[in-house]
Formats: C-alpha cells, sequence, structure tokens
C-alpha cells in the first residue's frame, strides 16, 4: 500500500558541545609580507572557529579582521602555542598546502614531559587512527593506523618533580601525534588533558607544548624561510 503522507526526515546538525574559555593573550605578528603572515599563536585560542557560535574567537577570526583575505595553511591544536603560518591570498595558499602534504614543511616543538627521559635523544614510531567512540581522542592503532613518526632530543632534565625539557622534530604530522607520542613513551606531556597519567595534567596550567620553529620554501619567491617563536616555558 503507498504512504501518501510519508514522514519527513530532518537531518539534526550536530554542534560541538566543547565552549574554549575566553583568550586573553594577543597574537603576535612574526613575520608579514604580501603573501604570507607568520604568528605566533597563544595557548588557548582555536586555530580556526569551531562549528559552535560560541566558539568564534580563532587566530584566523581575529587576523581577517586586518586581513580579510587570510587563509590558514594548517593549524595548531586549542591547547598549543607557537608559530603558525596564514596565505594571504588563494594561490600562497595552494603552494603552502602543497609543502605541508609533501611533508618538505620541517618543524620543532619545545615539551616539558612527566618523568625522567633516560635516552637523550630516540626516534618514536608509533601509528594513529581516530577514535570514534572517545571523541576529540586519537588512539594506538597497529591494524588500522596511519604512520606516524616523531624524532627528540632532551634539552634539560627538571627536578622536584623530575620533568624533562624535549624538543620534538615530527616526520610525520597527525593530529595529537607528539601527544600521543610521549603517552607512548611512558612520559606524557604536561597540563594535556586527553593523554596524561595520574599526576601530568595537573603539573601545569596549560598544555606544555609550543611550535617553536618552522623551514619551509616561500610560497611566491621559493626562497628558504625559517621563522622562530621564543618557549616561554
Amino acid at each position: 500500500m503507498k504512504n501518501d503522507n510519508p514522514q519527513k526526515i530532518v537531518a539534526t546538525p550536530i554542534v560541538d558541545s566543547f565552549i574554549a574559555p575566553p583568550c586573553f593573550e594577543a597574537v603576535t605578528v612574526l613575520y608579514q609580507d604580501d603573501y604570507l603572515l607568520a604568528v605566533n599563536k597563544p595557548s588557548g585560542l582555536l586555530s580556526l572557529s569551531g562549528k559552535n557560535p560560541l566558539n568564534k574567537d580563532s587566530v584566523h577570526y581575529r587576523i581577517v579582521q586586518q586581513f580579510p583575505t587570510a587563509l590558514m595553511a594548517h593549524r595548531l591544536d586549542f591547547g598549543t602555542s607557537g608559530v603558525l603560518l596564514l596565505a594571504l591570498d588563494k594561490k600562497s595558499n595552494g603552494e603552502l598546502t602543497k609543502q605541508f602534504q609533501a611533508r618538505s614543511v620541517k618543524k620543532r616543538y619545545s615539551a616539558v614531559l612527566f618523568g625522567k627521559v633516560q635516552d637523550r635523544e630516540g626516534r618514536v614510531s608509533v601509528p594513529i587512527a581516530k577514535d570514534p567512540a572517545n571523541f576529540p581522542r586519537q588512539k594506538i592503532c597497529f591494524e588500522q593506523g596511519k604512520e606516524a613518526i616523531s624524532h627528540y632530543r632532551v634539552i634539560e632534565y627538571l627536578e622536584n618533580p623530575p620533568r624533562t625539557h624535549v624538543e620534538f622534530t615530527p616526520e610525520t604530522g597527525r593530529t595529537h601525534q607528539l601527544r600521543i607520542h610521549s603517552l607512548a613513551m611512558g612520559h606524557p606531556i604536561l597540563g594535556c588533558d586527553l593523554y596524561a597519567n595520574d599526576q601530568s595534567e595537573q603539573l601545569a596550567e596549560r598544555l606544555l607544548l609550543h611550535a617553536s620553529w618552522i623551514e619551509f620554501l616561500h610560497p611566491h619567491s621559493n626562497q628558504p624561510m625559517t621563522i622562530e617563536a621564543p618557549c616561554r616555558f
């Protein structure tokens, strides 16, 4: 029997339930020309505005007030501070995107880890996959995970309590890669709320992860560029 009055199905939009607290720290410009901006992102600020209208404030939202054509060339996690690149036109954005996809962009991060890392340098190769049951967490998955490789070296050892200041050089750029790899080492990043042990999150008021250095080719001149943002911890 034909149903002349089929029930209309209306899709309900998914709204992100996370509400970012206000960030009062400024986004500072590290480099500027006609094609490119490099800024220092504070911890506790989104790179891009969220789906929830209450999460409008972001690096991109602030920058487009002065540079309306600005486009995010890449992102940093909400809690991560440091160097972030924005293109000022679509062509420049395309050129930068190609470099990130080809893994030719070199990056370094500073982090403070829980406990004492015994080896002064090392390589971590642990595959990462999405964890839909625990969004926004990612997970280690050797069956379906994507290759993820990070290198580290110890900068200094800190005491009372034992901590280790390290420099990370990621070879790949998976979501939450350095946080997951730190946890896999047995030394989670201090202040991390997603990948922590029973002490590490409480030892810092923010995520102690900072994008301190980036090297790439200028999208217009093709000349090598190096941008640094000094670490505050």
